[in-house]
């Protein structure tokens, strides 16, 4: 494995896990009334991963189910990672 790939694949490993703490404090919010704290994690991770979530939701629109809205740029950035980041650790 070389480093390059290495530093990639942490690299992608980090900004999943941010998916993953947008993922629980985005359904924590809906569940309930949220902390200030919870407010300005949520900002900060909404900073950091909207730059990447955006584009892919300009062209991938969100899916109208009744009254409920499904982000799907969401899932397919989160796979996206998944995949570029088993590429990456396997280089």
């Amino acid at each position: 494995m070389s480093l390059l790939g290495s530093l990639i694949g942490l690299a992608l490993t980090l900004f999943m896990l941010l998916l993953i703490a947008r993922l629980i404090i985005d359904w924590i919010g809906v569940l309930g009334d949220t902390p200030p704290a919870l407010r300005k994690a949520r900002d900060v991770v909404h900073r950091l991963t909207e730059p990447v979530i955006a584009p892919v939701r300009r062209v991938l629109k969100p899916i109208r189910l009744g009254g409920v809205q499904i982000d799907l740029a969401f899932t397919v950035v989160f796979i996206a990672v998944l995949v570029l980041r088993a590429i990456a650790f396997s280089l």
